[in-house]
């Protein structure tokens, strides 16, 4: 197997790659395009970023600046919502369902780097998916860690840290993240 199909089944891989660095020029082109944009074009977030990302939904809206590892492990909905300063890291699919909203500067990281010193320096790293539900919301600065799954109608509080599953309905907050007392 090659690193990107090592990536693409979910095992370690060397992010140090030439394909991997090639589909990564590609994204920054992509992103760059998109975020370099004229500000008109509110309502369509540009051929290059939408043929970029994996699925676009309808009524999609990215706002600039954007930022992803690749692209093509990105999943939106419908009605999908990203507010300025968004990042996703997306070595591994991310899904995220309908009518969710990101507030400003939200990081979505995927990639789950070598504990070991010597490894980390060899680029090892694995993609863990992040999955989030319909009907989410998601409060600006807040950061979802690699493997979690957000349930429909949940919310996560503001500069909240994501290091958990959370369930449908429920609100978490805080570093890390902790389900809001009723």
């Amino acid at each position: 197997m090659n690193e990107r199909e090592k990536m693409e089944a979910g095992q370690w891989y060397c992010c140090l790659d030439p394909e991997l660095n090639a589909l990564r020029d590609q994204a920054r082109r992509a992103v760059h395009a998109h975020n370099t944009s004229s500000p008109d074009r509110r309502t369509d977030m540009g051929p290059e970023l939408r043929a970029l990302l994996g699925h676009v939904g309808a009524d999609c809206l990215l706002e600039a600046p954007f930022h992803c590892a690749y692209g093509m492990n990105i999943h939106l909905g419908d009605r999908v919502y990203f507010n300025a300063g968004c990042i996703v890291l997306d070595t591994a699919p991310v899904r995220i369902g309908d009518d969710t909203m990101f507030g400003p500067h939200v990081q979505i990281y995927c990639a789950q780097h070598a504990k070991d010193p010597a490894d980390r320096a060899q680029g090892l790293e694995v993609g863990l998916p992040v999955t989030i539900g319909k009907h989410v919301w998601i409060g600006g600065g807040a950061i979802l860690l690699p493997g979690i799954t957000i349930g429909d109608n949940a919310t996560i509080g503001a500069g909240s840290v994501v290091t958990k599953d959370v369930v449908t309905g429920q609100t978490v907050v805080g570093n890390p993240a902790r389900v809001l007392p009723a």
